[in-house]
């Protein structure tokens, strides 16, 4: 303990304060990232454990030539009507001055 009759230190003049602003520190700021990355690694390699596996693969028939033949008839077409070009009006002489 402290004597409390002894006068107390002698302050300065001049105080000078010192503010320090330490914001809260960011916790799981980037974890939805993790997540999207995360979940974008198990799609691919879904994909190619399917595309790998073989398992749902379709085999290719032994003959693949394909005779196609097919007749349609051709439709009766409509005769054109004659129709006469456009007139195209001629440039008037220019103006003499």
């Amino acid at each position: 303990m402290t004597d409390p009759n002894i006068p107390p230190p002698e302050r300065p003049e001049v105080v000078h304060h010192t503010t320090i602003n330490n914001p809260p520190a960011r916790t799981g700021g980037g974890s939805w990232i993790a997540l999207l990355v995360g979940g974008l690694v198990v799609v691919i390699i879904i994909i190619a454990v399917v595309v790998f596996s073989n398992n749902g693969a379709i085999e290719a028939p032994d003959g693949t030539d394909i005779a196609v033949d097919i007749d349609l008839p051709r439709p009766e077409m409509p005769d054109v009507p004659p129709v006469e070009p456009p007139s195209v009006p001629q440039p008037n002489p220019s103006p003499e001055a």
